[in-house]
């Protein structure tokens, strides 16, 4: 497998069709073709295709795909196979509504712990997640093995936040908030925009084009 020449694009469908490989695992189906994916991930075959060429050969020609083999081999290239914890920073609006997720579309994520600095909600459990005052984040990471950190904190305080995390071994952040934030090349940030993507959306709404599949 050649990850360093796989493009983000395609990094980012993969969870897509683990997913439905998921549902159809579970409803008995044998194999797949790529004309049957690209009809329930909304994704042309061509590009399933392509995406799948930067793995080797995962199917047969005149077959397809077989769903279970495809299935175990997407989890553990997602690393579904493998428990990664992952803390909350900023209970506030956002980040409650994050908390009743629950990550269910994966068995190998969980939200271990969260921290706020208000003090109504420090000290309780809120969806089955403790919240810790910010004054323990860092001991917690480490004593939780914290990889991944969920950033919805204000904009303003976004920077000094990361910088703790850091030094805390944090090795990537989500980043929920508008701010764009500096970290070490050794730390992978994702920023999550909602209002961008609104944007977005409304642009190509108004344009009369046709949105970008990714």
């Amino acid at each position: 497998m050649k990850e360093n020449q796989i493009p983000k694009a395609t990094a980012k469908r993969l969870p897509l069709y683990y997913r439905y490989l998921r549902i159809l695992n579970d409803a008995g189906k044998k194999k797949v073709s790529s004309t049957e994916l690209s009809e329930a991930v909304q994704v042309d075959s061509a590009t399933i295709r392509r995406d799948f060429s930067y793995f080797g050969e995962l199917g047969k020609r005149g077959y397809g795909y077989d769903v279970n083999d495809l299935m175990l081999f997407f989890s553990k290239t997602l690393n579904d196979d493998q428990m990664t914890n992952v803390a909350l920073i900023g209970v506030g609006n956002l980040g409650s509504a994050l908390l009743k997720y629950k990550f269910h579309q994966s068995n190998s994520i969980r939200v271990s712990a969260a921290f706020d600095v208000n003090p109504e909600i420090v000290g309780r459990i809120v969806d089955g997640i403790p919240v810790y005052p910010m004054s323990d984040m860092k001991e917690q990471i480490g004593i939780q093995q914290i990889d991944i950190a969920i950033l919805t904190v204000p904009a303003e305080h976004s920077q000094d936040v990361v910088n703790d995390l850091v030094t805390s071994g944090i090795k990537g952040i989500l980043n929920f908030t508008p701010a764009r934030i500096t970290a070490p090349t050794d730390v992978l940030v994702q920023n999550v925009d909602l209002t961008t993507e609104l944007q977005t959306l409304i642009y190509f709404l108004h344009s009369g084009g046709i949105a970008p599949s990714e």
